[in-house]
């Protein structure tokens, strides 16, 4: 059990590691082609990737019907598709207008607007969660607003793609526990190819050669991030505990930052510095506090039991 618990600890913190370097392989593909085109031929690589999966497996039985491209599995995954469309290329439109660094906290600024908006659909959240919130946007405050109190037009992008991203995290749950993940995953991964395939003939200038010195950030986005990082997430999480899971995967904007810093050559003032800290130990307040506020009534229920007999 430990060695399991070890190796999916190991293969969350590669994933992180995929992750957080994608940021710059954005940005670096945004060099020679544009955001919609980059996002388009990342997503269409990743489709491929997965779909050996999609293909090898050949459930039976019970399985079937829940395994099978029905209609109404389409239909959430395409819905899927649509928000995962938006809310990647905000997030790569904005990276023309901010930095690496602020892109990959802002964006896990998703893993405090998931309880906000899950308001909506009934969930609780507790005060861990809420004191994480107010750690998160103190943060940001401190890393996006300059001295003349004016915030980067990428930030704002930023922003508003992680809020796209918190949508896709309750969407995923929805999903996840009626239909095949891989499945879905393919649908979700293949309207956003198409769509933003289609946004950049429509906007943007098409060059071979310019794809061709964009390939190995597409490579990188592609096949890292979208197919293999999807699949380590996937075989990591059966055997994960939720709190080291909740630890490491934040560790995805700290790598962004330090992949930003190796390969961009970005710095930080100590403002910033001060903000991605306040968001960083704020995105694991509201992602640990439920965890804790959960284990400690499981053991006052045992003990209730324990103690009557």
């Amino acid at each position: 059990m430990k060695r399991r618990t070890l190796r999916a600890d190991a293969l969350m913190l590669l994933t992180a590691l995929i992750w957080g370097t994608t940021f710059v392989a954005q940005s670096l593909g945004m060099e020679h082609i544009g955001p919609f085109l980059y996002t388009g031929l990342r997503f269409a690589l990743g489709c491929l990737v997965i779909l050996p999966l999609v293909l090898l497996a050949r459930p039976s039985g019970a399985e079937q019907a829940h395994r099978r491209f029905s209609r109404p599995m389409l239909l959430g995954s395409m819905l899927l598709g649509a928000v995962l469309t938006i809310g990647i290329n905000l997030q790569q439109i904005g990276l023309l207008f901010t930095t690496v660094t602020n892109s990959g906290f802002i964006t896990g600024f998703y893993v405090i607007l998931v309880p906000v908006f899950g308001l909506v659909i009934g969930m609780r959240s507790g005060l861990g969660t809420w004191c994480g919130a107010l750690l998160a946007v103190a943060g940001m405050l401190l890393l996006s607003v300059t001295a003349d109190y004016r915030v980067a037009l990428g930030d704002v992008l930023q922003l508003a793609s992680a809020a796209c991203w918190a949508v896709h995290v309750l969407l995923v749950g929805m999903l996840a526990s009626r239909y095949d993940p891989v499945r879905v995953s393919f649908v979700q991964f293949a309207v956003c190819a198409v769509v933003s395939l289609m946004l950049a003939a429509a906007l943007e200038e098409t060059d071979l050669t310019a794809i061709l010195l964009a390939a190995p950030a597409i490579a990188f986005g592609g096949i890292l991030a979208v197919g293999i990082g999807f699949t380590l997430q996937v075989v990591a999480q059966k055997d994960a505990i939720a709190s080291h899971a909740a630890i490491i995967l934040s560790l995805e904007a700290v790598f962004a930052a330090l992949a930003g810093w190796l390969i961009l050559g970005e710095m930080l003032s100590l403002r910033g510095l001060i903000g991605c800290s306040l968001m960083l130990c704020g995105m694991l307040v509201a992602q640990l506090a439920p965890i804790y506020q959960q284990r400690r009534q499981q053991r006052q229920a045992q003990r209730g039991p324990a103690q009557e007999a």
